[in-house]
């Protein structure tokens, strides 16, 4: 395999372990947990966006191979690698401070509220991803667009988006998984009906 396409993957699973420990860190603090995700994600665009997408979760793979913005035999790779990163996140904050309480509910609403943050956090992600935004304001597009669907989702649900944070931070459950996959292909479906609509 080419050279290029191993460092996309370490990317993939740098990029996941920093969202995941940056997760960890503000649950563990007390602090605005949705604004830090916002930020982290915002500075990993702008740093691995031209290396691997940056997509560092499971869900936006998903969601961006379904309106073909990532190849189907690449996606397992990248799912793979986001999942070793935020195992690997878990274990070293485990080992410096230990975790954090997070429930992690089963409840058809917390497949919703996953699902509707989701969609509105894949919506911004699939505008860049489809060149429909500046290079410049990337990062701040996906970042916010994470932001508002943490906030959304976080009325019925802890808000997470992300089953590799799920399992980071232990907070996975059935409606972790199938939540944010459902609402990140219906995300990019919408953005890509709309821009091919526009065109």
């Amino acid at each position: 395999m080419e050279t290029m396409h191993w460092r996309r993957y370490a990317a993939e699973c740098f990029g996941t372990g920093v969202l995941t420990y940056a997760v960890l860190g503000s649950l563990h603090q007390a602090s605005p947990t949705p604004f830090i995700a916002g930020l982290t994600l915002m500075f990993l665009v702008y740093a691995i966006g031209g290396i691997s997408g940056a997509h560092v979760n499971p869900a936006v793979t998903i969601g961006l191979w379904s309106i073909q913005k990532i190849k189907g035999m690449e996606v397992a790779l990248y799912i793979a690698a986001q999942l070793i990163g935020a195992v690997i996140a878990q274990f070293l904050f485990l080992k410096q401070i230990g975790a954090p309480i997070v429930t992690a509910a089963e409840s058809f609403p917390v497949v919703i509220a996953e699902g509707v943050g989701t969609l509105l956090f894949v919506f911004g992600v699939s505008a860049v991803a489809s060149d429909k935004v500046h290079k410049a304001v990337s990062g701040f597009v996906v970042g916010t667009s994470l932001l508002l669907g943490i906030l959304v989702a976080s009325l019925g649900s802890n808000g997470v988006l992300n089953p590799a944070v799920a399992i980071g931070i232990r907070s996975l459950s059935f409606g972790y998984i199938l939540g944010p996959i459902v609402g990140a292909v219906l995300g990019a479906q919408l953005f890509q009906w709309m821009a091919k609509s526009e065109a």
